[in-house]
């Protein structure tokens, strides 16, 4: 199996499905490749609002606990997750963070070491618990163990906030 599409493939399956709708345009002249084609003149622009807010509660929820595991295991600075966070949420996880860098440095535990490094969202759910906030759990797996983590999210000027993050 060759890793390159040949260009008399390419330009046939263009040529065969400008006109079917599956979003290739022809080639350019003088060019060999197939270039996506935009939406056709007149049509409305996609829409950038997420089909369902649940999905996209979910979706922030997973990035955020992803990003504030990381910063745990101190591989991700924290000003990252300021946006996210609300002020007093982004003081507690900073001063988690700091507390486990000097516990490691005093004692010198390899087991300590370990805590949060590799950490993995393995599942994410979430509930409406008033229009504009919800309220999410994540299951999260490192090397040492699992642990949970709840989220309280709110909605103010069309952004979503983590108001609140609890980590087990």
């Amino acid at each position: 199996m060759t890793a390159v599409t040949p260009v008399r493939a390419v330009r046939e399956m263009a040529a065969n499905t400008v006109n079917g709708g599956t979003g290739l345009a022809k080639p350019p002249s003088g060019t060999g490749t197939a270039a996506p084609a935009g939406p056709p003149p007149g049509a409305n622009a996609p829409s950038l609002r997420p089909i369902n807010e649940a999905a996209e509660v979910k979706a922030i929820t997973r990035g955020t606990v992803q990003a504030s595991m990381e910063v745990l295991a101190g591989v991700r600075p924290i000003h990252q997750l300021a946006r996210r966070l609300d002020p007093r949420c982004l003081a507690s996880l900073q001063h988690r963070a700091a507390l486990i860098r000097r516990e490691l440095t005093r004692t010198g535990n390899p087991a300590l070491a370990r805590l949060h490094r590799n950490s993995t969202v393995r599942s994410v759910r979430v509930c409406e618990v008033a229009e504009g906030i919800y309220e999410a759990s994540a299951v999260v797996v490192d090397d040492v163990r699992a642990r949970a983590v709840a989220v309280r999210l709110e909605r103010s000027k069309q952004v979503w906030r983590v108001v609140e993050l609890v980590i087990g």
